[in-house]
């Protein structure tokens, strides 16, 4: 019958048994009569309709009903079954006295109990009624007790048995609720009716500790029984409940706790798999178990044992005793925050750790465990006797003419260790070493992380003693920074990882020109160098200058002795260029150009010169004679030529013999660290280690895991001997440059052309990725790439038959034409010569100028010099890849970068030809980025995948390499 909202009404929560799931509650809404009384009007409601009668209802009435919706039998049905189901074939089936799921009888119990305790403790101050057998929810009002009640648990032990009770009282009273109609609403924690009062319990009983009692005076405990019920039933009473007891006795014992920290073997197994038939193991087990503890006198009690009160059983001839252990709970807290705020990750009371980190853990906490009176045990299920005490690894350095000189002292307790057993077993990654008494002691981790690099970097020097060369000067000033060792250095080597007190030295009076403040600087820190045989990067960004540098550098050199030849390996289109800056610069240098078909192989020539120039390709080539020459110095300009450490110029140059060893670059790295692995090695042998130790310990946390701490000490060794100035920080003088991206929009023909390639090669790339995975499918996806970027400048790059027209051509000759009818000179790069060609021919149909360079261009000297000189030449087309490298074309106020290139620090060389020393005009920079293509993507992944390592270098992973199928998914959208 429909309740009207608009007449008065009343909210009523109605209790009824189910068959098959206990009480439930239901929530009705009750007509009221004129005299404001129930009336036989009445109406279910649910969450879905109970907004309907908001004017009668509260906030907690929502939650009520909500809660009450959730206990319903088809809400229950969903919730437990997969499939759907009719309560009429579902409860039989579960609840069946023989064939049904007891597991899920008790998790519906469970979730059933957890709701009726919120509805029960929610019912203050509402109507609550039994309902009638025929359905009427008002029949006999319950009334709930405000006040908990309490429980007496009764046992009496005699001769033959024990018999065990329980009394409720309330309000001082006591309850009679034996044979009276009583039920159990709620079990946990237990609810009760008894006629028509509904109580709830201190202490939170077990309403299934009452239920036995409902309808029986006591329970007979057979003597047979009472060993197994006494321990199992009695003594966890005891701990929560009071109890009266008459023939065995309860005594409480008071303790102060004492914490125990016991450490336990973990067997590992390798073999060890999730699922029957998997290969794949599971990660080793953690070495040792580590279980906290706290003993009250003789008794012993886990750490996460919430109870105040425990109790332990003891028998003495037919008599049993209950010891009733009060524990310190807010003492067994703190001892547990303290641990866990001193670094032992343990949650409840035991933990499983890694044997090197459990140790090390109790090697650096040796006060808190003193302060905490914590014992450390050892199982005596283990089979090793561990070594629980003080270790200590003292170190001390001194400097000696070529190397540093190592002293270790190395012991465990009152026994000593060689130290080059120490040094092998932390190399080998050993981790536990058996003292003379038997015992084993496990290095302390942190041995393994403050000195693993130092002893892989370590030596047999000149006298077979192990130590360390001079180059790895920054290792042992972080041992000393950091009190690892005692160190004693010389005081201008010691300053010399901050660039400090370097002596000055004079210019060379052979040097024809004039040294910036910062170039000077750069001369006597590579004069440092020179006296303590170390070799150098000097990376000074592009246009500051690294030329000049290195040739007063090498006019001093002549100047202390004439009989010292050098070599110098470059790139062959600059070695005009060097030419011409020795003949400017440092005329008495005797130079000689070793490259061209025609050149003179009798390397003893050499002898007779200072200098000699020479290309990577003539080094490939000549090696086996190369070799044979002992140089003063070999110094390679753009030395990233060698960043690939397996390619045969690398192998090569590496072959070379000289005293010094010096290396030119902007770019220290390009695409990994291992290109800094490279470098590095060839000017300082052994500085980073061997390739796979740079691998593991450097290029895989830095590169993979962006290992912060890695990252800081890679830079703390190569510190000293890398010099890199940026523009901003020494060439004040030199104009602000203005860089840009220029955004055009493909023509109508373009973007039909551009979205037909994309749909082709798209389809080709992931069905190749499918088939064969990322890593296998570069070629293709770099050919589908190149044709997007290309049909992004203009389609004709890939069709010769297109007669259409390109939104990026407009643009450029556009920009072009203003910029040049102002009188400016523009540097106008691509990576496509097909794209030049195009620029070109729309030159020379409308008579305008310029100069040209690609990898063909012979006379590449001449078209620098056109464009240098001629006032009316102001254009110059140049292919990124020929042109990026030793141009000054300082006359140019324009930059033109026609595509983005996957890697910055190529665009970055381009930009640099223009503003370096000498340039006198603000220089502007325009990137052409076509909207909607791979080009925009472009931009976006130099971001994702640049990242810097240290203030120093700037890493660009291999792009194209590095793509994930998300990236090209993006790319190809």
């Amino acid at each position: 019958m429909k309740v009207s909202p608009s007449l008065p009404f009343q909210l009523v929560y109605s209790l009824y048994n189910h068959e098959y799931l206990g009480y439930l509650f239901e929530s009705y809404v009750i007509q009221l009569d004129e005299q404001e009384r129930l009336t036989y009007s009445h109406q279910n409601i649910s969450s879905k309709n109970a907004k309907e009668f908001a004017n009668g209802l509260q906030e907690s009435d929502y939650e009520l009903i909500r809660l009450m919706d959730s206990t319903q039998q088809e809400i229950v049905i969903n919730h437990f079954s997969k499939k759907k189901i009719k309560p009429a074939e579902f409860f039989p089936k579960i609840y069946d006295k023989e064939t049904g799921n007891k597991d899920l009888q008790n998790e519906i119990n469970g979730y059933l109990d957890r709701r009726r305790s919120k509805i029960l403790s929610q019912m203050s101050g509402k109507m609550l009624f039994e309902m009638a057998r025929d359905g009427e929810p008002a029949w006999k009002q319950l009334q709930l007790q405000e006040t908990p009640a309490s429980i007496l648990f009764h046992f009496r032990k005699n001769a033959d048995n024990t018999h065990y009770f329980p009394t409720i009282k309330h309000g001082g009273e006591k309850v009679d609720f034996q044979y009276k109609g009583s039920y159990i609403v709620c079990s946990k924690p237990g609810w009760l009716v008894v006629e028509d009062k509904l109580y709830h319990f201190k202490k939170s009983v077990d309403g299934n500790k009452l239920k036995p009692f409902l309808n029986k005076k006591f329970i007979v405990i057979p003597a047979a029984m009472e060993d197994a019920y006494y321990e199992k039933f009695i003594a966890p009473l005891i701990e929560s409940f009071d109890v009266y007891a008459k023939g065995f006795d309860i005594v409480t014992d008071t303790f102060d706790p004492r914490p125990v920290l016991t450490i336990t073997d973990v067997a590992s197994d390798n073999n060890l798999t999730l699922f029957e038939g998997s290969s794949r193991p599971v990660a080793e087990v953690a070495d040792l178990l580590l279980e906290l503890t706290f003993e009250y006198g003789q008794y012993n009690f886990k750490a996460d044992q919430s109870n105040p009160v425990s109790v332990q059983l003891e028998k003495k001839d037919d008599k049993y005793i209950f010891h009733r252990v009060k524990k310190k709970l807010d003492s067994e807290k703190f001892t547990v925050n303290q641990l866990r705020s001193n670094g032992l990750p343990i949650k409840t009371s035991r933990i499983t750790m890694n044997k090197v980190s459990a140790f090390q853990w109790i090697k650096d906490q040796t006060e808190c465990i003193q302060q905490l009176n914590l014992e450390i045990r050892q199982s005596k299920t283990n089979n090793k006797r561990y070594f629980i005490g003080k270790s200590d690894l003292s170190l001390e350095v001194h400097e000696s003419i070529d190397w540093f000189d190592i002293h270790a002292l190395v012991k465990f307790g009152d026994f000593e260790i060689p130290f080059k057993t120490i040094r092998k077993y932390i190399l080998d990654k050993k981790s536990e070493i058996e003292l003379p008494n038997g015992e084993v002691a496990v290095i302390p981790e942190t041995w393994f992380t403050e000195f693993s690099e130092l002893f892989a970097f370590m030596e047999n020097n000149d006298k077979g003693e192990i130590g360390l060369k001079k180059h790895h000067l920054s290792l042992v000033q972080d041992l000393e920074d950091n009190n690892l060792a005692k160190v004693t250095l010389d005081r201008k080597l010691e300053k010399f990882r901050e660039f400090e007190e370097i002596d000055e030295s004079p210019i060379p009076r052979g040097f024809k020109g004039q040294l910036r403040p910062y170039q000077k600087s750069g001369f006597d820190w590579l004069l440092f160098l020179n006296k303590y045989n170390f070799g150098g990067c000097l990376a000074d960004d592009m246009g500051l200058g690294k030329t000049v540098q290195t040739l007063v550098l090498l006019q001093a050199q002549r100047e202390l002795s004439a009989d010292k030849t050098n070599l110098l390996v470059m790139p062959t289109s600059l070695i005009y260029n060097w030419e011409l800056e020795a003949m400017k610069f440092t005329p008495q240098l005797k130079v000689h150009v070793y490259a061209g078909t025609q050149r003179n192989k009798d390397i003893s020539i050499f002898k007779d010169y200072d200098l000699i120039l020479t290309s990577y390709g003539i080094v490939r080539l000549d090696i086996e004679e190369l070799k044979k020459f002992y140089f003063n110095y070999v110094i390679l300009d753009e030395s990233q030529a060698i960043k690939n450490p397996e390619s045969i110029i690398s192998k090569s140059v590496r072959k070379l013999n000289s005293k010094y060893r010096l290396i030119l670059t902007g770019t220290p790295i390009e695409n990994s660290t291992l290109d800094l692995w490279s470098q590095m090695s060839f000017i300082n042998p052994g500085l980073l280690g061997n390739k796979n130790f740079f691998r593991d310990q450097f290029l895989f946390p830095i590169e993979k895991k962006q290992d912060e701490h890695k990252s800081n000490r890679l830079y703390s060794i190569i510190k000293p001997f890398i010099l890199r100035r940026k523009k901003g920080q020494v060439a004040k003088e030199l104009p602000e440059k203005v860089e840009n991206v220029k955004y055009v929009t493909m023509t109508t023909m373009q973007e039909e052309k551009y979205e037909e390639a994309k749909s082709f090669y798209r389809n080709k790339i992931m069905a190749e990725i499918g088939q064969h995975g990322v890593n296998k499918s570069q070629m293709v996806l770099i050919q589908g790439l190149t044709k997007l970027r290309q049909i992004a400048n203009h389609p004709l790059l890939v069709d010769e038959d297109y007669v259409g027209d390109s939104g990026k051509l407009d643009d450029i000759t556009h920009m072009m034409q203003t910029a040049i009818g102002k009188g400016h000179k523009i540097l106008i790069f691509s990576q496509f010569v097909k794209h030049l060609k195009i620029i070109s021919d729309y030159l020379f149909k409308n008579k305008l100028d310029f100069a040209y360079l690609d990898g063909s261009t012979r006379d590449r000297q001449e078209q620098v010099e056109r464009f240098q000189q001629e006032s009316s030449l102001q254009l110059f087309l140049i292919s990124l890849k020929a042109g990026g490298l030793g141009l000054n074309l300082t006359k140019a106020d324009y930059v033109f970068l026609l595509d983005p290139w996957w890697n910055p620090a190529v665009e970055a060389q381009a930009i640099d030809r223009a503003h370096r020393i000498g340039q006198e005009n603000k220089v502007f920079t325009y990137k052409f980025i076509t909207k909607n293509t791979v080009e925009e993507k472009i931009l976006q992944l130099q971001q994702k995948k640049l990242r810097l390592v240290s203030d120093l270098i700037n890493v660009e992973k291999g792009v194209v390499k590095d793509l994930t199928k998300e990236d090209i998914n993006s790319l190809l959208e």
